[in-house]
This record gives C-alpha cells, sequence and structure tokens, in this order.
C-alpha cells in the first residue's frame, strides 16, 4: 500500500494537468476568435461582418467639383460605419466624398450645389444621422 502523501501527490498531479489543459484550450479559443475578427472585420457593425467595400467615384478630378460640403455625423463608431457612409454619398450622382472616423465628419465635393436633403437622406439610410450642416462654393 502507498503512503497517503504519495496518492495526495497524483491526485494534485491531475488537477494540475486539468487546469493546465483548460487554460490551454481557452488561450487556443482566443486566438481563433481574434484571427477570425481581424480576418472578418468584425466590430460594432455586426460581428464577423465582412469588410465593407469602397465604392470608387469615376471622376477623381477635383477642379469639376465646384462645391464642398462638410457634415458632422453622429452614430459612427469605426472604419466599417465611415466606410458605409462614404459609400452611401459616392452612390450619389456627382459626388466625391471622404468621411473621417477621427472627425466624425464628412467632406462632400459636388458637380452641382448641393441638396441638403438628399445629403442627409442618404446618410439617414446609412443608419447615421448629419448633426451639422455646412456647404460652400470652393
Amino acid at each position: 500500500m502507498q503512503p497517503a502523501h504519495t496518492r495526495k501527490q497524483r491526485g494534485q498531479k491531475k488537477v494540475n494537468w486539468a487546469l493546465i489543459s483548460v487554460l490551454v484550450l481557452l488561450i487556443a479559443w482566443a486566438g481563433w476568435h481574434t484571427a477570425l475578427k481581424i480576418r472578418k472585420g468584425g466590430g460594432c457593425c455586426g460581428e464577423h461582418a465582412a469588410k465593407e467595400k469602397r465604392t470608387l467615384v469615376a471622376d477623381r478630378n477635383k477642379s469639376h467639383y465646384p462645391y464642398l460640403a462638410t457634415l458632422r455625423i453622429d452614430g459612427m463608431t469605426c472604419e466599417n460605419c465611415a466606410r458605409r457612409t462614404e459609400n452611401a454619398l459616392n452612390a450619389m450622382e456627382g459626388v466625391w466624398a471622404h468621411v473621417s472616423i477621427e472627425k466624425h465628419s464628412a467632406n462632400v465635393l459636388c458637380k452641382m450645389e448641393p441638396d441638403e436633403t438628399k445629403i442627409r437622406e442618404a446618410v439617414r439610410q446609412a443608419g447615421y444621422i448629419v448633426s451639422a450642416y455646412a456647404a460652400t462654393r470652393t
């Protein structure tokens, strides 16, 4: 028969191995989850949502856009939010927009005098709110 302290040591080794195994599984799961989030985009716009593709503007000559509308946009929290807003604006005829998530703003270049109602509606349809609007001729 084995001494009691040897049986206790074996029992402690089993507990240690069980704890180490659980810890390794948790680390592996966290690594997998992080890699998936990085690869798929993740974030506030939907867990594991693919990154929003940029809508390209055909006419990139700034001299063709004599008007500038500056917007303050509320509700954007990540790059996908900014890209979604930019795409909504760039889908409008005669518009070239750049949205900054850092400043929560958009500079919207327009070929014709900007229609505030249409611009606000495009941003609203993207899921955000224009809290300030100013338009000038450049």
